[in-house]
């Protein structure tokens, strides 16, 4: 499992990294996500990778 934290704002970044992140759920600095690892989150985090970390978690 993987979990993925914005680390920085949204304000400046393109309208499909917008709609990426509140597809993940992230709105605010610090907003997290546990996920399990698939093609579509590995496909999410290569859009938004330059606003993120991802961890990985046991779960």
């Amino acid at each position: 499992m993987k979990k993925v934290t914005l680390i920085k704002s949204l304000i400046c970044s393109k309208p499909n990294q917008r709609a990426t992140a509140k597809s993940l759920g992230l709105n605010k600095i610090g907003d997290y996500i546990v996920h399990n690892d698939d093609a579509v989150l590995a496909g999410k985090v290569k859009v938004l990778a330059h606003l993120v970390k991802v961890e990985t978690v046991e779960g």
